[in-house]
């Protein structure tokens, strides 16, 4: 879990981040992680077929997708392969960051979810967006407008000391890549929701909504201040 913690500068290379996945001798091979709830905890917002699909399928092959390269990202370096190394970025790159963008996914969501943020959390969001409304509009916009599979994410902006709704493409993780800290991430890869709501995108995101574990977005805010 150190690894979804550490803060990336803006503008991160791709180098930097197979460093920060832990690309080195004595790493320790990546492992899928319990959900904190069963798979239809979240219906009907999100159904269990889903929820098992997305976890167990897709999640563990990011997973083990990760591992392999890992390793033969290390393979290359003790080989001096500098265009074995260059080859395996995408990989690393691709799979660590679903490894990474699902592991704080879950933990966004809860069965008791929903509603509105409290105290140091909401005070931020009506600071930055205006009123909670505003916020939600927007990141569901964000989300909504993602062309193919990405993510939209409220993230911290340390340097400014503000909240920031952004979106990324594919697995392109949040941190890694723009330099803003993850608080929530919404998966709006077809494979999130397709099985439950088709095509229609918008329906799904309207859904989500009920499941947000504002409990963990603001535990995850105030720790990005400390």
């Amino acid at each position: 879990m150190a690894m979804l913690c550490r803060l990336a500068p803006r503008g991160r290379s791709c180098t930097q981040l197979i460093a920060a996945l832990g690309c080195s001798a004595s790493r320790q091979k990546h492992t899928l992680p319990d959900l904190p709830y069963d798979y239809g905890a979240l219906q009907p917002h999100i159904s269990a077929e889903i929820m098992l699909l997305h976890h167990s399928k897709h999640h563990a092959t990011y997973v083990n997708n990760l591992n392999v390269a890992e390793e033969k990202y290390k393979e290359a370096l003790a080989k001096g392969d500098v265009t074995a190394q260059v080859s395996l970025q995408p990989a690393l790159k691709f799979n660590g960051g679903g490894h990474i963008n699902h592991t704080i996914f879950w933990t966004n969501l809860s069965p008791n979810g929903g509603g509105e943020p409290q105290g140091e959390l909401m005070e931020a969001i009506k600071r930055d967006f205006g009123s909670f409304g505003n916020f939600k509009e927007k990141l569901t916009a964000v989300s909504v407008g993602v062309q193919g599979s990405g993510w939209g994410w409220l993230g911290f902006n340390q340097d400014q000391g503000r909240l920031q709704v952004t979106a990324c493409y594919n697995q392109d993780p949040l941190q890694g890549t723009t330099g803003l800290i993850p608080l929530l991430g919404i998966d709006v890869w077809e494979h999130a929701y397709y099985l439950q709501y088709k095509n229609v995108r918008p329906d799904y995101l309207k859904a989500i909504w009920n499941v947000i574990s504002w409990e963990n977005v603001s535990a995850r805010y105030t720790a990005c201040k400390k």
